[in-house]
């Protein structure tokens, strides 16, 4: 039976916070992670608390890997025009886990429907500008094990792949233990054992999820 993985997708690793302005009225959009429904609307509810004097705090949130739960919030805003394009933005980016909270304080003109449309998106994307991002991948663990001749092209070849060892042991051999996405496993195997004459040997350990840092082009 063929092995199904769930595809890597984007978390939160700090959140943040970004304001944008539309004809005097501030939007303030504050991001956190969060791993479940109910400490979503934790942090929704402590938003309100905060920004009690606004005139808005709409919200959204995408909970699991694949947004297996997700929620939106107008505030009173006109239906549409604030909850779900913030949720759109999230699922648009890929960002799973995460709520946004956007606080609107508002300048006295009226923005219509495009505009305040266009201002919670804009404010949405501001505040991930701020956040830190990284992955979450499903994946093996992997010890490479090989001579002190071999470990450069090894270390090399992770370097490339933007792999850094979890943990190295410099003994009679040198250990490696990687976190790799299941989607770069078969290959860097290959890559490993073409590029040390099949003198490094790698042995595949469980199957597991891990946070993987936000690298350049993805």
């Amino acid at each position: 039976m063929t092995e199904r993985h769930a595809e890597p997708y984007r978390v939160l690793l700090e959140g943040g916070q970004g304001e944008y302005e539309e004809k005097k009225s501030r939007f303030i959009a504050t991001l956190r992670p969060c791993a479940s429904e109910e400490e979503a609307v934790r942090f929704i509810e402590e938003m309100k608390k905060k920004y009690w004097d606004a005139r808005h705090n709409c919200s959204a949130f995408c909970i699991g890997p694949r947004g297996e739960v997700s929620r939106c919030s107008d505030d009173g805003e006109p239906g549409g025009t604030a909850g779900r394009p913030m949720l759109e933005v999230l699922t648009g980016q890929g960002v799973r886990d995460a709520a946004v909270v956007v606080t609107r304080y508002f300048g006295g003109v009226l923005l219509g429907t495009g505009g305040l449309v266009r201002a919670y998106t804009r404010a949405v994307q501001e505040g991930l500008a701020h956040c830190k991002l990284g992955w979450m991948r499903s994946g093996y663990e992997l010890e490479v094990e090989t001579d002190y001749n071999g470990v450069g092209k090894v270390l090399s070849l992770m370097g490339n792949a933007g792999i850094e060892p979890v943990s190295s042991e410099y003994g009679e051999k040198v250990r490696l233990r990687l976190l790799v996405g299941w989607e770069q496993e078969e290959g860097l195997r290959q890559k490993i054992v073409e590029a040390t004459g099949g003198r490094a040997q790698v042995r595949r350990g469980k199957a597991l999820s891990f946070l993987d840092k936000e690298r350049a082009g993805d």
